[in-house]
């Protein structure tokens, strides 16, 4: 799904068109934030900082997705463990999505303390 954000006169920047993210591929986004890893350590780390368990057929698609968005490379490995790591368009796009989310956080912030 493709997301088109236009300049915010109350938030005065400007934001372009952008893939939506799923909680899946925002985790790893943030895993890879870490440093390369392979698919295992991705999951394992996922687990560590999320409480949240990615199987393997969630895990591999939605690197799939992301790879095919540019958001991660895959690193030259050995058959069985294929590193990734995060790409510059990727690291914008968990900026941007961490922006959103502190937005969406301290908006509910706000309307919880009414």
């Amino acid at each position: 799904m493709i997301v088109i954000v236009v300049r915010s006169a109350l938030y005065r920047a400007a934001y372009y068109c952008r893939v939506a993210l799923s909680e899946e591929a925002r985790l790893i986004l943030v895993s890879l934030a870490d440093g390369a890893k392979h698919g295992y350590a991705i999951a394992q780390d996922v687990e560590r900082f999320a409480s949240r368990r990615l199987g393997p057929g969630t895990l591999y698609g939605a690197i799939a997705r992301l790879e095919s968005w540019g958001y991660i490379e895959p690193l030259a490995g050995d058959a069985r463990r294929r590193p990734y790591r995060l790409t510059s368009a990727g690291l914008r796009a968990l900026k941007s999505e961490i922006h959103v989310l502190r937005r969406l956080t301290s908006a509910a912030a706000r309307r919880l303390a009414r």
